[in-house]
């Protein structure tokens, strides 16, 4: 067996031998980047509806990030097996990640904002989860990846009207601005609401 001079592929007998090669183009690095970033995207939207719902107690914005989260859990198994079918060790790094940016923002940025802040920054989180997902979804549909566009197309429908449901919440705070005010670390130190 040697060599073909012009393709560098092996060759026996004057016939080309067929190599399966896993090219990695600049499109497919795309997708397995925001696969990663979606699956640390519902990571945090879990982590920080249970924790936000919590701050607030049984209100209406809490409510709403309640079904959020009740989303991002119920999706969890599909986009799973969506992507570790393709990338096990990324998606276990974009967990971590994940993981590492939930507990930096418990731990400090929240213990520093206002429960309203802090429910907007939430809602930020989200907006970007979105925004993964309708691009994932373009590059997804360029590379042919079906299960991956018809998960998107099926999440994002179910996504939106949820968020648009929290962002119609907001209006609690202006309705309770003592609340609205309430720093993260005198929060941390009352006892949860049963």
């Amino acid at each position: 067996m040697c060599d073909d001079v012009a393709t560098g592929a092996p060759h026996a007998g004057g016939m080309q031998l067929a190599i399966t090669v896993g090219i990695v183009t600049p499109l497919r690095k795309l997708y397995r980047k925001l696969s990663r970033e979606l699956a640390q995207s519902e990571r945090s939207a879990l982590v920080h509806t249970r924790r936000e719902s919590r701050r607030l107690g049984d209100v209406p914005p809490a409510w709403a990030l309640r079904a959020l989260g009740a989303h991002a859990h119920a999706s969890k198994p599909r986009l799973d097996n969506v992507i570790e079918s393709r990338q096990p060790i990324g998606v276990l790094a974009g967990r971590k990640i994940g993981e590492l940016f939930s507990l930096l923002r418990h731990f400090m940025f929240d213990r520093l904002v206002d429960t309203e802040r802090s429910y907007r920054g939430t809602l930020l989180g989200f907006h970007h989860g979105i925004a993964v997902a309708r691009l994932l979804r373009d590059v997804a549909e360029r590379l042919d990846e079906r299960d991956m566009v018809a998960f998107c197309d099926h999440w994002l429908r179910e996504r939106r009207p949820l968020l648009e449901a929290a962002e119609r919440e907001m209006h609690w705070f202006a309705e309770m601005p003592k609340q609205a005010m309430k720093s993260g670390l005198r929060i941390a130190f009352q006892p949860a609401p049963e």
